[in-house]
């Protein structure tokens, strides 16, 4: 008989950023805190995304040695860099271990991680924190992972924050890890989107609770969000980009659009999120 499934959650924090053009220094500028998701049965695991610094891969990789548990695979949600740019430190603790997407649309968005403009960007923000090599996802074999006889799903789901979505399906514990996807109590990543994307991003809402999880783990959760109660999340992030939606219809400025939503969610992690989403709608 196989051994019952747990899962436990490491939570990165939030990470200081330099502030850009426009934002009040007074107020530090941070990257919102991104999660790692182990799901264990018996001595097995998989481990769902791997953060970004070299800082985080390692306190990450301490952690997952901490449980005794040895990971078969890194599974990574989505191909942005703060999802798997930390792996390092858990594969050589782990070298049997395997960097996995489900979609090699993922994988080529990793890859694109790791060309000359986008490291730059990424060092600008934490310079001499990243790894200079990050190692890229190779495409999973199967959507399904068996975990000591309990099957996993890796499913594609859509678009989200500027990427193609997959999550970690756990159906016996009724439990998602989400990615970016969903998020929890953190300012949505909203650069750059669209009324399109963000129509996109609520198809993506609904495919996840088509599922019927009663727990989703987001990929960024603040550390002293609640729970992860899936109807929670999911509403609060329905309801987040339709009040963006509305709120950038009646603002004529970034400035507008910013305290509009800080209005509403003035509890919300990661306001710089919010800042850099708001000026993205009104490019000079």
């Amino acid at each position: 008989m196989a051994d019952a499934l747990s899962i436990d959650v490491f939570n990165g924090g939030y990470k200081a950023i330099p502030g850009g053009p426009g934002w009040d220094d007074r107020v530090p500028a941070t990257w919102p805190a991104t999660t790692s998701t182990l799901i264990t049965a018996n001595g097995d695991a998989l481990l769902v995304d791997a953060l970004l610094t070299r800082n985080e891969g390692e306190r990450l990789a301490a952690w997952v040695q901490k449980t005794g548990k040895r990971p078969r695979a890194i599974f990574v949600t989505h191909g942005h860099a703060d999802h798997f740019f930390g792996a390092g430190p858990v594969l050589d603790a782990f070298p049997d271990a395997a960097l996995l997407a489900c979609d090699q649309q993922v994988v080529d968005a990793a890859r694109g991680q790791l060309s000359a403009k986008a490291m730059a960007s990424w060092n600008a923000r934490f310079p001499g924190q990243l790894p200079q090599s990050p190692s890229v996802p190779e495409l999973a074999g199967s959507p399904e992972f068996d975990l000591d006889g309990h099957t996993i799903l890796f499913r594609t789901i859509g678009g989200a924050d500027g990427a193609l979505a997959t999550v970690v399906h756990v159906p016996d514990l009724r439990t998602i890890c989400s990615g970016d996807i969903v998020y929890n109590n953190i300012h949505m990543w909203l650069w750059n989107s669209t009324p399109d994307s963000r129509k996109t991003w609520l198809a993506s809402l609904d495919a996840v609770a088509a599922l019927h999880p009663s727990t989703i783990i987001t990929g960024h959760k603040d550390p002293d969000a609640p729970d992860d109660d899936a109807t929670r999340v999911l509403d609060q992030s329905r309801r987040y980009l339709e009040d963006f939606e509305q709120a950038l219809a009646t603002s004529g400025t970034p400035r507008e659009l910013f305290e509009g939503m800080l209005a509403r969610y003035p509890t919300y992690g990661n306001r710089y999120t919010l800042f850099l989403a708001a000026s993205s709608q009104f490019p000079s």
